[in-house]
């Protein structure tokens, strides 16, 4: 799950640094508990939406927008269920090193169904040398890249810590289309 800060900062790029969500149709692709989706919705998107498999975290997610009375709409599935356009992707998709190949399906996604994609991906010059070469056989191409620092809180019982700083490098990718 990504942390409020993490998400703050992604949101606050797409949205005052490149106006990609005010007046945009937004998708959060992996929503988790709909923390980029709600944000984009607060911030004035035409349409947020927000996708997982998940069905619980999709429980959690309506929950939270209603809390903030944020409009979302939120779907039960995998991502190969989303078609249609929107302008802005926004995603934190699972590591490629803890999920093999899940980072590229989301970007292959990412890129089909939109214009602009912002996407978190772990830190490390093997990963930024492939998204290098892969991004462009996808179709995208890369615009910039934000380093950050990802808070994650102990969720898992092989977690020893509390939290954790994950080095992460958030993406903006346009189309090529």
């Amino acid at each position: 799950m990504l942390d409020a800060e993490s998400a703050a900062n992604m949101v606050y790029t797409a949205a005052w640094v490149y106006d990609d969500i005010r007046g945009r149709k937004v998708i959060d692709l992996g929503c988790g508990s709909g923390i980029l989706a709600i944000a984009a919705s607060l911030l004035g998107a035409e349409l947020a939406v927000g996708v997982d498999i998940d069905r619980e975290s999709i429980m959690a997610a309506v929950r939270n927008a209603e809390k903030v009375g944020a409009d979302v709409e939120f779907i039960v599935g995998d991502i190969d269920c989303v078609g249609g356009h929107f302008h802005t992707t926004l995603m934190n998709p699972p590591f490629g090193s803890w999920h093999k190949g899940a980072d590229v399906r989301f970007l292959e996604k990412a890129l089909e169904i939109s214009d602009v994609v912002y996407s978190i991906h772990k830190r490390s010059q093997s990963v930024r040398e492939f998204l290098r070469k892969r991004i462009p056989q996808l179709g995208g191409f890369i615009d910039h890249v934000y380093e950050m620092d990802i808070v994650l809180s102990r969720t898992y019982s092989f977690h020893r810590r509390r939290r954790y700083i994950v080095k992460a490098d958030l993406y903006r990718i346009l189309s090529k289309k």
